[in-house]
């Protein structure tokens, strides 16, 4: 399977193309192509026959003009005549669409097929979503199902209620009436709010300097969703030797410098696998929950765009924090505290939409995501987007006509809403809604 790369493999194609949609079929007069064969986006993938004859073929590509907003349709699958009979090739002409636009981001997938297709493509895994007409003709939409966010959400996320449940009086004892499942948790007794995260050990390793500033970025991010404000570090790390642990600690004191926040100690410990957590201590008087939401509530992204994908780390690390100076980090930390929505999650390795999912959940309610609507950096995918962790990243939830909060160079949009039900929903421009996430993210339960 390959992509047609030279004007001989198309024609090729195309001639197939119209063998079978002209004079087979009788679908079109004259010839098949219309405006998606100019789109400079469209992709044709071909299948060769052991001579290298072009043997089939498949094009795909953005269903809407404008940006692509990860909603990508396939057309035009043929096979030639002497390929036919087993399926083989339409089949992995299929598979290898599918594949591609997964790869390129793509969050929802469909196809109008001929009405006799639709068990061949429900072989494949392919839902049926309505009959279609095309060319006079009866067709069916069918969609492939992409499982890209609800896999995010549960490897991330899935294991925390069960785990938790263990702990003395359970999940609903964890941070307090009103804060399961937060981001930080308020201190009894006191305004002090505590967050703590430790950093994937393989980051650790591979990327220490790295892994150092990460260990403050999420911290801060944890308690600044809830209106806190920093007071303080304090780091454990465990590294093969001085030297490691020297790279882990510059990356760490650089951002500790860059956003103007102590390290007030820790532990240090040496020749032992690479290990990072850290505890950040900050102050609110009113903590904002996480589960403060209701149904009817919009649903908001104050995401920082600038920056770009972390070297190796593509498609899942963004990074805008490191090229940013002390006064707009401290802005964008401070925006929770500055506008006090009714619930606020930072965005996590749960992504966008998997960290929506835990925001409704606390809530006891579901979420839909106008997928047009996210702030987005132009560099990455919608698919990637929505799953990675993009740096500075705040979902709040309020009324609709809330105003923004002040976050300094954040973009921040309303692109959706809390409803009853439970999950999160990608609602598109069409109208159409596709879910992303099925049910509950961490079996935490409401707030």
């Amino acid at each position: 399977m390959e992509q047609a790369g030279d004007a001989a493999t198309l024609a090729a194609y195309r001639r197939l193309r119209r063998e079978a949609f002209v004079r087979e079929q009788g679908l079109f007069e004259g010839h098949d192509l219309d405006d998606r064969d100019d789109d400079p986006r469209t992709v044709v993938l071909v299948a060769r026959d052991p001579a290298g004859s072009v043997a089939g073929g498949v094009r795909l590509g953005p269903a809407c003009d404008g940006p692509d907003i990860g909603w990508w349709t396939g057309g035009r699958l043929v096979v030639a005549p002497a390929a036919r009979g087993t399926r083989q090739v339409g089949a992995a002409l299929v598979r290898a669409a599918c594949a591609r636009a997964e790869a390129e981001g793509a969050l929802r997938f469909e196809a109008t097929v001929r009405a006799g297709a639709e068990a061949f493509f429900r072989r494949l895994g392919w839902a049926r979503v309505r009959p279609a007409v095309v060319a006079g003709a009866p067709h069916v939409l069918m969609r492939h199902p992409i499982g890209r966010i609800a896999a995010q959400a549960a490897a991330a996320k899935s294991a925390l209620g069960p785990l938790l449940a263990a702990l003395p009086g359970g999940p609903a004892r964890l941070g307090g009436p009103g804060f399961v499942g937060d981001d930080g948790a308020p201190v009894p007794g006191s305004d002090l709010v505590a967050a703590c995260d430790a950093i994937v050990p393989s980051m650790v390793e591979r990327d220490p300097e790295w892994a150092g500033w990460c260990a403050v970025l999420v911290n801060l991010n944890d308690l600044a969703a809830m209106g806190a404000a920093p007071a303080g570090l304090l780091d454990a790390l465990a590294a093969p030797n001085a030297a490691h642990a020297a790279r882990v600690i510059d990356g760490l004191a650089r951002a500790a410098r860059a956003y103007g926040v102590p390290v007030l100690g820790g532990h240090t410990q040496l020749g032992v696998p690479a290990a990072l957590s850290v505890t950040a201590l900050g102050r609110a008087t009113r903590p904002v929950p996480g589960g403060g939401g209701r149904p009817g509530h919009g649903v908001r992204l104050t995401a920082d765009l600038g920056g770009g994908w972390r070297p190796g780390y593509r498609g899942r690390q963004w990074d805008s924090t490191t090229g940013r100076r002390t006064d707009e980090l401290k802005e964008m930390l401070g925006a929770v505290a500055a506008a006090r929505p009714a619930a606020a999650k930072d965005v996590s390795m749960a992504g966008i939409a998997g960290t929506l999912g835990m925001l409704a959940e606390a809530g006891g309610c579901g979420a839909v995501l106008d997928v047009a609507a996210v702030p987005r950096p132009a560099a990455a995918s919608m698919g990637d987007w929505l799953t990675c962790f993009p740096g500075f990243g705040m979902l709040t939830a309020d009324r609709p006509d809330a105003p923004a909060p002040p976050a300094g160079p954040a973009v921040s949009r309303v692109c959706g809403e809390l409803t009853t039900g439970r999950g999160v929903s990608l609602r598109w421009p069409d109208g159409e809604v596709t879910e992303a996430v099925g049910g509950p993210v961490t079996g935490l339960g409401t707030a």
